[in-house]
Parts: structure tokens; sequence; C-alpha cells
């Protein structure tokens, strides 16, 4: 009786020898596991996403499928953990907050991958597990496999709607939980888009759609038919140097490894041409970009003036953004120097163009930071606020009676934008120019001021004014 059913154990003996010896030369989800790093450096040294994960998946030499796979799951996981974070919330018994942060981070790609890449269930739970077991260690397996397999009962619209706020009583608690924005955030744009809530939905949602990647032909240098042979894509609809590449690394491009050409937001494109066509009064050759890196604006504006026999001055205050102004300047006429924007080393009235694309919160780039979301705080908005308006305060020294300055920021936060400007115009010193008019064919613009949208733009939320010191 004894021999028989010792026998029956032995093959399920055997089997579970084997599934820990595998479980210990395996090696480790190279995917998965860039994933889990690029997340980790995001919160614990505040890395950015974009120019941190093309280095780790060169550095590992991750092939096409697995490089595609780590870069959706890092930024999706990244841009959707509010969401995900409200469902774990539901299913753990403890505050998130206590957890291990490297717990928490493999709940979360095992809910991006159940939720948005429809991995199927048995398959994100195992891969989370051999995660959590290498990363933290054995005691941590069961915790991850009993969360994730009640979150997989469900699917993420039915546990949106037992955790979100009820749209009908709180709209934006809804929009923040759906759309994954911190609250603060949903009500700064909609604050922005006049209380809209429909617009605010689609603004959110175009925010979780990555970003294309867009080329500026740089006039003079290259064309967009040029552009267009290399890198294949299409037409920009709002600048005539834009193309939208349909894939592949713009690095790999000849005229953008000479410096033809770069890459740069449609959005940022609008706001350089602007800057470049508003009229002046009297001379015009004398241009100057007050917070110039990464350079890409200096750049543009360099071969905008070049035919029309301007120089540019390209001012950027850390040295490390400095030389990258001066890698995009390197076909085109122009200086770079380092110096601080608020307090200027040149004599007042001395440009005919000032361009100030201030340091901001960056909200009108969370498609393509999605880390920026989590990262910034309401408390940020003081002090960059101030640094804002002490640089347009520089610029306005520095640009001559009769010059332009532009104001730019890649936010639409009304603090950055309207509000601060309102003392400024108040003042009387400036003429508000129409910034619209200065950026012709670009729909949904009233003046006169100038702001571009994810959702109706396709571009960055770029806002712009042009004034015209007295």
């Amino acid at each position: 009786m004894h021999g028989p059913a010792g026998s029956d154990r032995l093959p399920v003996l055997a089997s579970a020898r084997a599934e820990v010896a595998r479980r210990r030369v395996a090696p480790p989800d190279p995917a998965r596991s860039v994933a889990l790093d690029v997340m980790a450096a995001a919160r614990e040294r505040d890395a950015y996403v974009n120019l941190l994960l093309p280095a780790l998946l060169g550095e590992r030499g991750l092939g096409a499928r697995d490089a595609a796979f780590a870069t959706e799951l890092a930024h999706g996981t990244i841009r959707m953990q509010g969401c995900y974070d409200a469902v774990l919330a539901a299913v753990v018994d403890r505050p998130l907050t206590t957890l291990e942060p490297a717990v928490l981070d493999v709940l979360r790609l095992g809910c991006h991958q159940l939720f948005s890449l429809r991995t199927p269930a048995h398959a994100a739970v195992s891969t989370s597990v051999d995660l959590v077991r290498r990363r933290v260690g054995a005691r941590a397996v069961s915790f991850v496999n009993a969360v994730l397999r009640r979150v997989s009962a469900r699917d993420l619209a039915r546990w949106v709607a037992d955790v979100a706020p009820a749209a009908a009583t709180d709209p934006l608690g809804h929009l923040a939980v759906v759309h994954s924005h911190p609250r603060w955030i949903v009500e700064a744009m909609n604050d922005a888009l006049a209380g809209d809530i429909a617009a605010t939905a689609a603004l959110l949602g175009a925010d979780n759609v990555p970003a294309p990647v867009t080329l500026v032909a740089r006039p003079g240098l290259v064309d967009v038919a040029e552009l267009l042979r290399h890198g294949g894509g299409t037409v920009g609809s709002l600048s005539p140097y834009a193309v939208r590449l349909a894939g592949g690394d713009p690095a790999g491009l000849a005229p953008v490894r000479d410096g033809r050409a770069g890459v740069q937001d449609e959005g940022s494109q609008v706001v350089a041409l602007a800057a470049a066509a508003a009229s002046v009064e009297g001379r015009d050759a004398r241009w100057l970009d007050l917070c110039a890196g990464p350079g890409g604006k200096a750049a543009l504006l360099a071969a905008l003036g070049r035919p029309r026999g301007a120089q540019v001055l390209a001012n950027e205050v850390a040295p490390h953004r400095a030389r990258l102004v001066a890698a995009a300047l390197r076909r085109l006429p122009g200086a770079v120097v380092v110096g601080d924007g608020t307090r200027p080393a040149w004599p007042a009235d001395t440009f005919d163009r000032v361009l100030v694309d201030a340091p901001c919160t960056g909200l009108g780039a969370l498609r393509r930071r999605p880390e920026a979301r989590w990262r910034r705080s309401p408390s940020d908005l003081p002090g960059l606020v101030a640094l804002q308006r002490a640089l347009l305060d520089g610029a306005l020294d520095s640009v001559r009676p009769g010059g332009l300055v532009a104001y730019a920021t890649c936010s639409p936060h009304l603090a950055e934008t309207t509000q601060l400007l309102a003392p400024v115009v108040a003042g009387g010193d400036v003429e508000v120019l129409d910034a619209p008019a200065a950026a012709p064919n670009i729909p949904d613009q009233r003046g006169p001021y100038l702001q571009l949208w994810p959702h109706s733009h396709g571009t960055d939320a770029m806002f712009l004014a042009l004034l015209r010191k007295r």
C-alpha cells in the first residue's frame, strides 16, 4: 500500500524540484526588467523616462520586439499608474504607501499588462511573480500573486465603475481616475479650457496617447521633401517645415545627424515661426533666445533670420544645455552664451526680437513625459511663476522700444500664462499683438494669445503671447 502511494508522489516531487531549479537558473525577463528599472529611476532620482529608456535598451542589447514591449510597459505603466493605484487600493488591505516601492511597481506593471496590453491573466501574474521574486525576494511572492489574481477577475471598465467618483456628482474626480491624472492637474486643465468638461476629457485622453516623433526641416539647410525621402512619414499641418515620422529612430537619419534637421514638436515650431513673423518697428537684425536650451527654437530662428540678415544670440543658464544649443546651431549663424536671463549681461534695449520660452511645469508635454504628472505638484507653481516673471522682465529690459518679446510656455496652466501676463499688460509698457495672426491657419484661436492643444491640434499644449515694447 505504501509503495504505490510513494511511487505516485515521485513524479510530482520531481516536477516540483525541476520547477525550483528552473526558477533559479532561468534568465530574467529583459523587457520587464528594463521597465522596472526605469520606473525605479524615475521615482528615486527624478530620471527622465524618454532619455533613460533608450540608453538602457541599448546598454542591455534588447532586440526590436523586446525593446518595443519594454517601451510600452514603462511609458504606459507610468502614464496610467494613478488609475491602477485606485484599483490596487480597492484590493490591497493596507495603504499603498506602506508597500515596498519595488513591490508596488511590479503590481502596477501587472495591472498594465492585464488592462491595457490584454496579456492573458496567467502570463501577467506568473511573470510578475517571477519579477518580484528576483527583485524583492520570496516574501513578496504570495502577496503579489494574490493581489493580481483578484485584479484579473474584472476588466478595467468594471473596476473604474467601482473606484472612481461618480461622473454626475464629481466630474473632475471621475476624469482624474479614468484618465490617470492628479486631480490638481485636471482642475488646472479644466480652468484653462473655461470649464468645458468634454474638452477636458478629450485633452486628458490625448495626454495618454504617445506623441508622434516630429522633425523640423531647418530652412536653407534641408527641405521637407528630402526629410520624407530619408524617413518617410507625413507633412505637418501647422508648420511648413514639419514632418511626422511613421517610425524608426530619428537619430539614424542623415539630415538629423548632420544638424540640417532636428527633432522638434510642431507646436514648438509654431512658436518660433510666430516669434519671427510678428512685425517690429524699425530695424530687425538682433534676435535673442533668452532660455535657449536645448536649442530647437534657437536653430529654427537662426535659419529663419539668416536670409533676412538677422543674427541670433542664444542664452542658456545651464552649461550642459548650452552645449546642446551650440550643437543645434553648428550649421547656422549665431552665438551661444551662458548666462542668467533674469540678470542680462548686455545693455538694456539691445535686441529687436526676444524669445523667452520660460521654464514651467511642463503640463503641456505630458504625452511625451509620462512621469511629469506625478513629479509636479501645486507647490512648484510659486517658484516657477516668480522665475517666469523675472525672465519676462529680463526680456522686456533686453528689447528696444518698438521691438518684440515672445513669451512662451509648454504649459496651459493659467498661473503660468494669462494670469502672469495680466499685471505686465496692465502696466501699459507693452502692446499685446495678435499671436494667432502671426501663426495663420491654426484653428480654434480667438486671440490675442495663442494656445495649442494635443486633442485639437496634435501638438504639445504650447502657449504664446507677443508683446511689443512701447
